[in-house]
């Protein structure tokens, strides 16, 4: 059996407002826009060679199963010192920061919807 990664998905009630924040935030690119079966805007985005979807609620899809959010997106840096000081100046909200048994620092800060991102340093 074969199988292959497609796509992150990320349910918000404002999918232009999270798509936007995760591109001025973590560098993602909006690779198209469309619209769902109720006309509203969708977006599929690359996440650093990710692809990850961001729409709202589909009317047409069984209410009970769809969901907001996604518990973490994980994302390796090579400017963690960097990144961390430009999440806390913009005002995002820290969850946690840790040590690795490694010595490798990471980060918890909470995105839109209540989504978890982590960032986890790269030793060189």
């Amino acid at each position: 059996m074969g199988y292959r990664f497609n796509h992150l998905h990320l349910k918000t009630p404002d999918a232009k407002k999270t798509a936007d924040w995760y591109v001025e935030n973590f560098g993602a690119r909006i690779v198209s826009e469309g619209q769902n079966s109720d006309g509203q805007s969708t977006f599929r985005m690359d996440l650093h060679g990710v692809p990850f979807n961001v729409t709202p609620m589909i009317s047409s899809q069984d209410a009970e199963r769809q969901t907001f959010g996604m518990e973490h997106i994980a994302i390796d840096t090579d400017t963690y010192e960097e990144d961390i000081t430009r999440m806390k100046a913009g005002g995002i909200k820290i969850l946690e920061e840790n040590i690795l048994p490694d010595g490798r620092h990471i980060c918890f800060f909470e995105g839109p919807e209540g989504v978890q991102v982590e960032f986890l340093e790269i030793k060189a």
